[in-house]
């Protein structure tokens, strides 16, 4: 469709312990667990005309954990199940270095790693992105690092490990707000612009 091709806003989100359950480098598309909340506030960002983008760091890949093709269903699995309950996620990016390995193999940091804007200028490369009015979302320091360092809002969910995180912040680096949930977050957002809080 032509409206495929309008650049519009983004919400980069991420997964573990923002969309799903946390369970500590998932490599089963069965242990995929929707958090509460989720369905709705990505219907209200599809009802807003945002991209709907999951950014995720997997380094359960680099840790020989599970392999590129596992992390792949998990993410089918999150985005189907979605579906499911008229919410869409537009896809997930995912990065899966570890600098410490990266470094014992005499190998290049990665740009992609959360909080490096890596997957960001991936999803800009494959979607017509207006980063106006974009935002990241989700429960680490580091995606509130990445939002920053994108010069975008960032949006610290308390679900996953948002409360310990919570407390590692300073003055300088704090996120823009903090919220029990996604659907929290996105509702803050929506006020903040000026948008319907109706899915």
């Amino acid at each position: 469709m032509a409206e495929s091709f309008i650049h519009r806003p983004a919400a980069f989100l991420d997964r573990d312990g923002t969309l799903i359950v946390e369970r500590d480098f998932l490599g089963d598309p069965d242990g995929v667990q929707i958090l509460p909340g989720v369905p709705e506030a990505i219907r209200l960002l599809n009802a807003w005309g945002y991209w709907v983008i999951g950014v995720s760091n997997q380094s359960g890949i680099a840790r020989g954990y599970y392999g590129a093709k596992e992390v792949e269903a998990v993410n089918e699995r999150v985005i189907e199940t979605l579906a499911k309950e008229n919410a869409y996620l537009n896809r997930i990016y995912y990065c899966p270095h570890l600098p410490e390995i990266s470094i014992a193999h005499n190998e290049p940091e990665c740009d992609c790693r959360k909080p490096a804007t890596g997957m960001i200028e991936n999803a800009k490369r494959d979607y017509p992105i207006d980063l106006a009015g974009s935002f990241v979302a989700g429960d680490r320091v580091a995606d509130v690092g990445l939002a920053h360092n994108a010069r975008l809002p960032g949006l610290l969910v308390l679900t996953g490990y948002g409360l310990r995180e919570s407390e590692l912040f300073g003055e300088h680096d704090a996120p823009d707000v903090i919220a029990d949930d996604l659907l929290a977050a996105v509702r803050w957002f929506g006020r903040k612009m000026g948008f319907p809080d109706i899915p």
